[in-house]
């Protein structure tokens, strides 16, 4: 492991790099206390790495789609979507500049998430002494979940939960000013909140919503006939769809 870290062994000369300190760098110097202050093992390491990438990766493409088989199955929306697009780039190529300029975009994707967000729950914690919250005693080691989904998917918080409205989060709908990081009030937390945050939350929701209108500014997304797009729900590492999505997609005239 230390020749994988230094490239070519420990006597060789420091190469110059502009990454002075890697993941695998970070794992490769982990001590644990409590068990005798060993490091980790190659297999533990291995472990690690998996979720890193697949955290990083399977989240997004999971989400991507499950807001691509609601745009399957609503066409309003999609029309909608593509309208905003084509008059935000007169339908060249969609920049991180133009997209700022896309709140129906934002909107889309902010519903896929609040819908279907790709973890069902954040990382586990754990009460560090005991504390009662609303009326509710957690006892000092109790493990604590939180229930991303059901947060969104709260009749008391949100009109008509189990339908997909992306107008919900423009101006007068319920969801506006519906802040992702929780800074305000939590109403949904697909990438949970506070000083654990998924620290991809910039890049992902760059990507969902670059992915998403070029998808939708190249083509139409149609249902294949007779093959209905199903949104049961599958847990895997994240929540899947049971059945993957199909659609038969038309591409768009220039004209």
């Amino acid at each position: 492991m230390q020749q994988i870290r230094r490239g070519v062994g420990a006597s060789a000369p420091k190469r110059d790099t502009t990454l002075e300190h890697s993941y695998v760098d970070t794992l490769l110097d982990i001590k644990l206390p409590d068990e005798g202050g060993r490091a980790l093992t190659n297999d533990e390491m291995a472990i690690l790495c998996s979720e890193f990438l697949n955290a990083g990766t399977d989240t997004t493409s999971t989400a991507l789609q499950w807001i691509m088989a609601e745009l399957v199955k609503n066409p309003r929306i999609q029309e909608n979507l593509y309208s905003e697009i084509k008059a935000t780039t007169g339908l060249e190529e969609v920049t991180e500049e133009k997209m700022n300029d896309m709140p129906y975009l934002k909107a889309v994707v902010l519903e896929g998430l609040r819908k279907h967000p790709p973890a069902h729950f954040v990382l586990a914690h754990k009460a560090a002494e005991d504390i009662e919250i609303s009326g509710y005693l957690f006892p000092k080691g109790a493990t604590v979940n939180f229930m991303v989904a059901e947060m969104g998917r709260d009749d008391r918080e949100w009109q008509n939960p189990t339908e997909f409205l992306p107008e919900r989060f423009l101006p007068g709908g319920d969801g506006e000013g519906v802040d992702v990081t929780g800074s305000r009030k939590i109403r949904m937390m697909p990438f949970g909140v506070g000083r654990r945050i998924c620290a991809g939350l910039g890049i992902a929701m760059l990507h969902l919503e670059y992915f998403v209108a070029v998808l939708c500014k190249e083509f139409e997304w149609k249902e294949v006939p007779g093959d209905e797009v199903d949104l049961a729900e599958k847990p895997e590492f994240t929540v899947m769809m049971a059945k993957p999505l199909r659609a038969r997609l038309v591409p768009r005239s220039r004209n």
